[in-house]
């Protein structure tokens, strides 16, 4: 238990801070899902028109330093050669 007043107002912060991490990570979450999904199901026209919504997401994440940037520009440079090779 917080004894101070800045640790109680503290406490606060975080549990807020918290809940807005958790949706950030969640989106990030879900994007990823998605687009996972749109390659394996060969759908690469919909993947190609995706994926800048898709960057934005992940970058938007990262900036906010809920996932490590340089996780999601790995993740991020997976797909678009997933997408945007030439063997397929």
């Amino acid at each position: 238990m917080p004894n101070t007043k800045s640790a109680i107002r503290r406490v606060r912060r975080v549990k807020a801070q918290t809940q807005i991490n958790r949706i950030r990570k969640s989106k990030y979450k879900t994007a990823i899902k998605k687009m996972e999904s749109l390659i394996k199901n060969n759908e690469k026209e919909k993947a190609k028109k995706y994926y800048s919504k898709f960057q934005s997401i992940l970058m938007q994440v990262a900036k906010s330093k809920v996932v490590n940037k340089k996780t999601a520009a790995r993740k991020i440079s997976k797909v678009s050669k997933k997408i945007f090779s030439k063997k397929n």
